[in-house]
């Protein structure tokens, strides 16, 4: 899942570090390469510090943090990020290309280096929804052990779910009734609902659509450059994405009364936050936690479908890795606002990277030092 483009990794390479797991504001994230405090967890001090990683191959992106715990969550001490389009062609022949392979493993190959030099101690690497379509996504994953030593874990859509949930749940608004949670990846979507009445957020229903970024534009082909055909093939993705939702759709408890709070990681809502805001480039301590008026978000998706791939190359915090992919993703989100009809969006860059991180240290730090 969030396998759209991700404006920029979260920190800088240099290793700078930044807290991300709590609502973004100037207190919570702290700059600087300075370290930790002393950690403690119910009055007892963490066991000995250690270094943990986590790795999401995706349909589009191929992504990495390495972090340490804190008391309050974690402190993020690498990240990276890069394009690989492991999906591209996926939907015309059922398989992961050669050049698409290679691109990825040239990814990883920078993970698996930067799992060295951090002295990682546990790491957990997941490949999501292209590896579970491409007839040979087996192969591609014993390529990548061979050739880089890191053993992607090919999870299941309900998995996938799960982890985005458990990255990105602190970031819900209050309120009352379920939540809808939503990830537009680059081969697949998934909507949860949740219930937040208890401690933490339970998963009540989930859908895993087979629309991504990726795999929608691929399946409209269109004349870019003529408008008929960009008002016809915006409205065709819809179509295809509405169709998918609509027995999940169906089971969604809505009413005249409904707190709709709604929550989406992705790429294509961090940047259409980042146009909402107007911003001339993505600055993730802008837009991790904010809340967007539905008719802002539904007003610069037209936009964007209205535009050519080159008039959206030029625009700020899009450029020409995401101008032929984010209609795609519009598409999906109105789609999304059309069966849970929230005024205001939450926006998370955060997902699940975050969800593993949270697992892991969850069943490996948080006891007690003897």
């Amino acid at each position: 899942m969030a396998d759209e483009a991700s404006p920029s990794p979260q920190t800088n390479e240099g290793g700078k570090s930044a807290r991300t797991d709590r609502p973004n504001n100037a207190a919570n994230y702290k700059n600087g390469s300075r370290s930790a405090p002393p950690h403690h967890h119910n009055g007892t001090r963490w066991p000995k510090l250690r270094s943990y990683a986590a790795i999401d191959l995706g349909t589009n992106n191929c992504r990495l943090l390495v972090a340490k715990p804190s008391s309050d969550g974690f402190i993020v001490t690498d990240a990276f990020s890069r394009v690989v389009r492991l999906g591209e062609g996926l939907v015309e022949t059922g398989r992961i290309s050669n050049r698409a392979m290679d691109r990825a493993v040239a990814a990883l190959s920078i993970c698996a280096d930067k799992l060295k030099r951090r002295n990682v101690t546990l790491a957990r690497s997941v490949a999501t929804e292209a590896c579970r379509r491409a007839s040979n996504g087996d192969k591609f994953i014993d390529r990548v052990r061979r050739e880089t030593g890191i053993a992607l874990d090919i999870i299941t859509a309900e998995e996938e779910a799960r982890l985005a949930v458990l990255g990105c749940q602190i970031l819900l608004e209050p309120g009352d009734g379920p939540a809808l949670i939503f990830d537009i990846g680059g081969g697949s979507t998934e909507l949860v609902l949740v219930d937040t009445s208890g401690a933490a957020p339970e998963i009540i229903d989930w859908l895993s659509a087979p629309w991504g970024v990726v795999s929608l534009t691929e399946s409209e082909k269109y004349d870019g450059d003529n408008p008929a055909d960009r008002e016809q093939a915006f409205v065709n993705m819809r179509a295809r994405v509405a169709e998918s939702f609509a027995e999940f759709a169906s089971r969604l408890p809505v009413s005249e009364n409904s707190d709709f709070r709604l929550l989406g990681t992705s790429g294509t809502v961090t940047t259409l936050a980042s146009l909402h805001l107007k911003l001339p480039h993505y600055d993730r301590k802008l837009i991790d936690g904010l809340i967007v008026p539905t008719e802002s978000m539904r007003d610069i998706s037209a936009m964007l479908a209205s535009c050519s791939p080159n008039e959206r190359a030029e625009i700020p915090c899009i450029g020409k890795e995401r101008a032929d992919l984010v209609v795609g993703g519009c598409a999906i989100l109105d789609c999304i606002l059309d069966i849970w009809p929230a005024n205001r969006v939450g926006v998370a860059d955060r997902g699940i990277r975050e969800g593993i991180l949270r697992a892991l240290m969850s069943s490996n730090e948080r006891r007690p030092q003897s």
